[in-house]
């Protein structure tokens, strides 16, 4: 029997098996939030108020807020939330850095904070953020290191936060699914969002961690200064019903 050869059949057959052999060897698309739609608002200097730290602790330059680490205190918004979007970009200057931000935190815990005058962190759900270096410093002086992670736990501060699997041992952690945070002197990219009682984080473009059952679930956001440099940028909030 003879076999005739079809020159366009064959072109489609090569084709469709280029085109399988692309969305194999593709990485994953990454969901990323497009911060230019309506209703995003940068937040800048104008948009925060001093809590407990010093007068150096904090300071903007060219849209970059930079932090010294010292004292642990936190700079928090002017403004009250409910339901919200959250942007922020951040960067660890030195391994082992430790920072946050923290969600829905109440006037009466920034209030107390600031009649103190002493370091301190407020009530609220935190949003870690923590170099990969901080694990080998905690080994290195003997202490536990399955309590924590780096890549973007979430927890409640005196607050109520029923956090979502895998969580920490305790179970008051939401440990992030995937490990995808940049080390020091690189940045990261959060996106937030809290809404009626659930905070969920999404960590350079895909989703990590989270939880639920915050009560009240709303109040002011607070950037933390937790020991270590600390650069913050693209800072974006959208409020929603």
């Amino acid at each position: 029997m003879s076999v005739t050869f079809r020159p366009l059949a064959a072109f489609a057959f090569l084709a469709l098996c280029a085109l399988s052999s692309r969305a194999v060897a593709d990485p994953p698309v990454h969901a990323w939030i497009d911060d230019t739609a309506p209703g995003w608002q940068s937040l800048s200097e104008d948009d925060f108020a001093k809590v407990n730290s010093a007068d150096d602790t904090w300071s903007w330059k060219d849209g970059v807020l930079h932090c010294t680490g010292q004292p642990v205190s936190v700079l928090a918004t002017k403004q009250h939330f409910e339901n919200v979007e959250i942007i922020v970009e951040w960067m660890h200057e030195k391994a082992a850095g430790n920072s946050g931000m923290f969600v829905w935190v109440s006037p009466e815990s920034l209030d107390q904070l600031r009649k103190a005058g002493k370091p301190g962190l407020p009530d609220g759900v935190e949003v870690q953020m923590l170099d990969h270096g901080y694990t080998d410093m905690i080994a290195k002086r003997g202490g536990k290191t399955d309590w924590f992670g780096t890549n973007g736990d979430l927890f409640g501060v005196r607050k109520p936060f029923k956090p979502f699997p895998p969580t920490s041992p305790n179970g008051s952690r939401s440990f992030p699914r995937k490990h995808l945070c940049n080390g020091h002197g690189e940045w990261n990219h959060y996106y937030i969002r809290a809404i009626n009682g659930e905070v969920r984080l999404w960590v350079n473009g895909e989703e990590v961690s989270g939880g639920n059952g915050v009560t009240p679930a709303n109040g002011h956001l607070c950037l933390e200064s937790e020991g270590s440099p600390i650069q913050f940028r693209k800072i974006k909030v959208r409020q929603l019903p």
